[in-house]
């Protein structure tokens, strides 16, 4: 979730509670009520159906805090090197990284609704001379350790010459979630360059 988004859901949040501490307050501030009554709602204790209601009402934490985006660790660059000479520098043709990672997520009805997106580039090195390159992207979302999503997706970028790189990006949108509440979720993106 962007910076300004949670911030304004905090403001949000903070406000709600302080509407709802005041009122709670005002009986007693404006005189209303009677000691007979201040006296029933201080001995009065919720019942188990109405606690339950109500941790069925509330809003799990995943909704003013959404997962976590991370590049795979090992994933965060791809090299193509000509004439297998791998590792060789001179030989290198062209190499990709991802400069920056973004999500934001709606919660409702037991989902967690994420878009995600990844923006990178694809360089040149001293070998390569493409006007085209396939950059591989995995998304993937983790749930407690278990893959709930994965889809690989293969984007073209052209290198217009004289530049020797470009910028590609990728946004994928409505990927749900299902969601019980305490679960630990990781969204992950990188490149995948098997197969």
């Amino acid at each position: 979730m962007n910076q300004p988004l949670s911030l304004m859901l905090r403001l949000t949040a903070a406000g709600a509670t302080a509407t709802l501490l005041a009122a709670c307050s005002m009986g007693g501030m404006f005189g209303g009520g009677n000691a007979a009554q201040n006296q029933q709602l201080q001995n009065a204790t919720a019942t188990p159906a109405a606690v339950a209601q109500a941790q069925t009402n509330a809003l799990p934490a995943i909704a003013t805090e959404c997962p976590p985006i991370r590049v795979r660790p090992g994933s965060e660059a791809m090299f193509y090197y000509g004439n297998g000479r791998t590792g060789d520098a001179r030989a290198l043709q062209y190499q990709g990284v991802i400069d920056e990672t973004s999500r934001n997520c709606v919660v409702s009805n037991g989902l967690i609704t994420v878009n995600m997106g990844v923006v990178g580039r694809v360089l040149l090195g001293p070998a390569g001379n493409q006007t085209s390159v396939n950059a591989p992207i995995r998304f993937a979302v983790e749930r407690d350790g278990q893959a709930v999503f994965s889809e690989k997706y293969t984007l073209p970028v052209a290198i217009a010459a004289p530049a020797r790189s470009a910028e590609f990006v990728k946004v994928i949108e409505n990927v749900a979630i299902p969601y019980l509440g305490g679960e630990e979720i990781t969204i992950w993106v990188g490149f995948d360059t098997k197969g």
